[in-house]
């Protein structure tokens, strides 16, 4: 009996270690580095070069930049299916400014960005205040958007100005100086980055010890600093070496995804988003604006949009009605291969951010390899449901223990 005793004693620690670990946040982070070792042999050891690196990042911001926002609105149970042709008209009308109306490019960049609030107010008011679902109201915005759109950008608009084509085409270079061809600027701030994530994640470690809650084990909080670590190093090397160095766009999705991580973590309105995702009856009863809520997260969504419009118009140098086809697709399949819940009130900023470069891995990695753009559809569409699916038999595992 007392070695069966044992035995059970073991089975048991065993499992209660295995509960602590978040299976889908490990799950699709071992995903992304399986598809990055892929397409790395797949392609010869094109993929991880410098400059193809620094290209990943500037042709799949607008993942990283609309999907922050894409996840504040899945959270609270609804959808967004117009934020790709948003691009397209926010990206004609920056067009129109500075081309033809010869606004400074700075100037323009507001107008875009008053546009985009004014039309995530006149979504958000439809969803919050009418009660017309997000799908269906979104679904119109799509619509309405492209055929605006093409309405106002009946041919390409170019060129743009210099300034304002560098946010997407240009980057930190040659700031400190150089170490044969790598910038010594980036590769400081990989390892500055490295060490204020160690830091940061022992505090934390520390602060849920002093209070009593659950932490992971030990060995896998070091596993995963020294692992992280690594990356951002590796990262920042390769993008040393690039020809643009640090890239400006790299530079603005951090800053929006150290600011919207802050706003769902550590403040009422981030909670408040996750209640009203969770129970929205019981969040109504709790005295939370569910109308409010509704109405400022569709606001946001549309200044996201409006800067990955911004991003996309100054990547491509010039506006074109077709911009942002299927944009949607990518950003909504980033939130939930990065483990958002479908019905709402689950994701997280930092799975979001591991499903947008796991999706911009994906596009680049075939495109290097000139995979049909029809295969690409279909490969990405099996990704997406073999993602769901793994969420769910975690959650499964999880609601089972």
């Amino acid at each position: 009996m007392s070695t069966q005793t044992a035995e059970a004693a073991a089975r048991s620690e065993r499992t209660s270690w295995l509960k602590r670990i978040d299976l889908g946040q490990y799950g699709i982070t071992l995903a992304l580095v399986a598809v990055v070792v892929f397409f790395e042999v797949m392609t010869g050891g094109r993929l991880l070069r410098s400059n193809n690196v620094a290209s990943l990042i500037q042709q799949n911001a607008y993942v990283i930049i609309m999907a922050i926002g894409m996840l504040m609105i899945i959270i609270a149970g609804h959808i967004d299916l117009s934020v790709g042709s948003l691009i397209a008209f926010i990206g004609g009308v920056l067009g129109i400014a500075m081309a033809q109306w010869n606004l400074p490019w700075g100037l323009a960049v507001v107008l875009a960005l008053a546009i985009g609030v004014a039309v995530g107010a006149w979504q958000g008011f439809w969803v919050a205040f009418v009660g017309i679902p997000g799908f269906i109201v979104t679904l119109a915005g799509m619509l309405l958007f492209r055929g605006l759109a093409i309405v106002i950008v009946p041919q390409t608009i170019a060129p743009l100005p210099s300034g304002f084509v560098q946010i997407a085409n240009a980057g930190i270079l040659g700031w400190f100086a150089y170490i044969g061809v790598y910038d010594v600027f980036t590769i400081v701030l990989g390892v500055v980055l490295a060490a204020v994530f160690a830091v940061s994640q022992l505090r934390r470690r520390a602060s849920l010890v002093k209070h009593g809650l659950v932490v992971e084990p030990l060995w896998l909080a070091v596993v995963k600093m020294v692992g992280v670590g690594v990356f951002v190093i590796a990262f920042a090397f390769i993008l040393a070496g690039s020809a643009i160095g640090l890239p400006f766009v790299l530079v603005i999705c951090a800053v929006l995804v150290l600011v919207y991580a802050f706003v769902l973590n550590k403040t009422t309105f981030g909670r408040y988003i996750y209640a009203v995702g969770g129970n929205r009856e019981a969040a109504k009863l709790s005295g939370i604006s569910v109308r409010s809520i509704n109405f400022w997260i569709f606001v946001n969504m549309g200044l996201l949009a409006a800067i990955g419009a911004i991003v996309t118009t100054s990547r491509a140098g010039a506006a074109v009605s077709a911009a942002g086809q299927n944009y949607e697709l990518d950003v909504i399949a980033a939130c939930f291969i990065g483990g958002a819940a479908v019905w709402g009130g689950i994701g997280r900023i930092s799975g979001t951010i591991i499903g947008a470069l796991f999706m911009g891995v994906l596009n680049m990695g075939l495109s290097i390899m000139t995979v049909d753009s029809a295969w690409q559809q279909a490969i990405k569409g099996l990704v997406l449901i073999i993602a769901i699916a793994f969420d769910q038999l975690n959650k499964a595992r999880n609601a089972d223990g």
